[in-house]
């Protein structure tokens, strides 16, 4: 039973789900299952995989992730070599030759699309929608299709409608925006001291009246609007993305074990749903964190359960 389902995804340590994984998956039942590239090595081991997890919950449509963004980011290299189509290559395409990034990115998003849907991939965790800067941090990089919110913004929208029309799900990123970040959220929280207005005109502009029915989080603290939480554990800048942003969807955290999150993960966890994300994500595999995320997270409401039926209407 969907409803029975806890509001977290995790992920998994290797190439098949091992005793003690499986035993954990019947027992907490997670949202959805995100997976990496350690856990992909062949086409029909990948198709075993994610058959097994389904197994499990009896659910041919059951949510599995993968961060498949191309360039440096690209779970899907031991099939193929995505590494020439990072954010930067799309936007600079957009800028130069319209007629070719309409062309090229019709053909990526269909073979890519394809790829995800013959693994078992139903979710990607795109579009990158963080605009880019002279001094944002390297862990964004050419993950950013530009630094005009108008071009990322439409850029976004193409994916969005690319993916969808192809039946893989998104996830837009990283809301409200990482691009002004000057440190890697996977070691250190970022601060941001730009005010809400310059932030509202630019690095949340992208964001908006996007059709994607997932967001996930930046770890970043805005000084000016919550100056003592990242936008992970905010209820101003959660608040902020629904009203300001206008996302009336769900949104996920980011990874709850990454260095900017200081608190102990059952702490990480509960704050995360205090603050008014509806998912909480966890993407190292390590058993017994997995174990505090899912002991502190809600079974899915009402909210989430019509947002995963449209989401199960996609991709079909």
């Amino acid at each position: 039973m969907i409803n029975k389902r806890r509001a977290f995804i995790c992920g998994i340590t290797g190439l098949k789900l091992n005793k003690k994984e499986s035993l954990f998956l019947k027992k907490y039942k997670p949202w959805g299952i995100i997976l990496f590239s350690r856990n992909l090595k062949t086409i029909k081991q990948s198709q075993y995989l994610t058959k097994s997890i389904r197994k499990i919950f009896n659910d041919d449509k059951y949510p599995i992730l993968l961060d498949e963004e191309g360039g440096r980011v690209s779970r899907l290299n031991k099939f193929i070599d995505n590494s020439a189509f990072s954010g930067k290559f799309f936007g600079e395409l957009y800028k130069n030759d319209i007629n070719k990034f309409y062309l090229y990115t019709n053909v990526y998003a269909k073979q890519i699309s394809y790829l995800l849907s013959t693994i078992g991939i139903n979710l990607n965790t795109v579009p990158v929608l963080d605009i880019k800067r002279k001094h944002t941090h390297n862990v964004i990089g050419d993950r950013s299709y530009s630094k005009n919110p108008k071009s990322v913004s439409k850029i976004g929208d193409h994916f969005i409608d690319l993916f969808h029309k192809n039946n893989i799900g998104t996830v837009m990123k990283h809301v409200p925006g990482h691009g002004l970040s000057k440190v890697d959220s996977h070691l250190k929280t970022p601060h941001v001291s730009k005010k809400f207005k310059y932030l509202n005109k630019n690095d949340f502009y992208p964001f908006k009246n996007k059709k994607t029915l997932f967001a996930m989080t930046a770890h970043i603290v805005f000084n000016k609007i919550d100056p003592k939480n990242c936008v992970t554990h905010s209820k101003k800048i959660i608040n902020l993305i629904r009203k300001s942003i206008g996302f009336k969807n769900i949104i996920v955290s980011d990874d709850l074990s990454m260095k900017s999150l200081k608190f102990p993960m059952a702490e990480n966890t509960k704050r995360a749903f205090t603050a008014g994300c509806n998912l909480v994500l966890h993407c190292n595999g390590n058993l017994k964190e997995m174990v505090k995320v899912a002991e502190n997270s809600p079974n899915i409401n009402k909210f989430i359960l019509k947002k995963t039926s449209q989401f199960r209407d996609i991709i079909s």
